[in-house]
């Protein structure tokens, strides 16, 4: 009986010594990376046989019991993953258990428009173009946003997605971070602004993102064109007259073009323009509520990047005289 004894623990021993081995050792994989897309309400003995199936070497049957006896089975979350070399039986249950997906990323710049955001939401890696086809306004249908123009509603950010994701997703996100954030910046609005809502702050700063080469002269350029809505001024902001343009707009901006009436022509109509032009930033919003203390109504580009600010015309003139005309 006692060598009975003995034996069954020896044999206990070595099974958990090559069991401990076995859960830690590399798993081969057919490939560098391997790819497993594991569907809601897959069941784990199912997932061990997927595992095997993307082209992992290993036993779906060990695996499965691995994941049964590890009291975790019912925690592993669907989703697309990557396996990659360094993998083993350990560290595959925990990837899965924790949901450790497989991401990619899309970056949408500041002072981007719509058309460059679909653009770039059309290129990025495997996110599936639920919006291919549809025009802005069934997009903003489809986002809960009926009848509001697409035009400056998302943040300018880096959103990380699963492959497979939708790109509508991806736009959701960014519309409701920049409801979050024109929502903040609208709480810090100065007491003084001329601005009557945070739509309006919000097409304001499109234009202060467009109009501005040096991140420090935002609030100056803020500055002027809130001195200009004070005083019934006209904007005259060539950004938002090319926005207009459109397509008709070839890289040269004429003189036919600031006496070409559209809804964003700020040469020919009092006030903001009818919607935003482009995506603003952060900084952009804050300086739209919270311009620089200024008697500047004029700026001119330095050609260096930053900006000449001008309180009279004849100032004004010297400084383009100056820096765009060389004289």
């Amino acid at each position: 009986m006692r060598r009975l004894l003995i034996s069954i623990v020896v044999i206990a021993a070595v099974l958990g010594g090559a069991t401990a081995w076995w859960l830690n050792q590399n798993l081969s994989l057919n490939a560098d990376t391997v790819e497993l897309s594991v569907e809601p309400g897959t069941s784990v003995r199912a997932v061990a046989q997927l595992v095997s199936d993307a082209g992992v070497q290993v036993n779906p049957s060990l695996l499965y019991w691995w994941f049964r006896l590890s009291g975790q089975s019912r925690q592993i979350k669907a989703g697309s993953y990557e396996i990659e070399a360094g993998a083993s039986p350990r560290s595959l249950l925990r990837k899965l258990v924790r949901g450790e997906e497989a991401l990619r990323a899309v970056t949408l710049v500041e002072g981007w428009n719509f058309n460059q955001v679909r653009a770039a939401l059309a290129k990025a890696e495997q996110l599936t173009p639920d919006s291919k086809g549809l025009p802005d306004y069934l997009i903003m249908k489809v986002l809960g946003r009926p009848g509001l123009p697409a035009e400056g509603r998302f943040f300018p950010d880096t959103y990380t997605y699963a492959k497979g994701s939708s790109d509508l997703a991806v736009l959701k996100r960014a519309m409701r971070a920049m409801d979050k954030a024109l929502a903040a910046a609208w709480q810090q609005r100065a007491s003084e602004t001329p601005l009557q809502s945070a739509e309006q702050a919000l097409i304001l700063a499109s234009i202060v993102e467009k109009e501005t080469g040096r991140s420090s002269d935002r609030p100056m350029i803020a500055g002027v064109f809130t001195n200009r809505l004070r005083i019934g001024m006209m904007l005259q902001t060539d950004p938002s007259v090319i926005y207009g343009l459109g397509e008709a707009f070839d890289g040269n901006l004429r003189r036919r073009d600031l006496q070409t009436d559209t809804p964003w022509n700020t040469y020919t109509r009092a006030g903001l323009p009818a919607t935003p032009i482009a995506m603003p930033g952060k900084p952009a919003l804050l300086a739209a509520v919270q311009p620089a203390a200024t008697k500047a109504l004029y700026f001119v580009a330095r050609g260096d990047g930053s900006s000449q600010f001008s309180a009279s015309l004849e100032e004004h003139n010297r400084a383009v005289n100056k820096y765009q005309r060389g004289q």
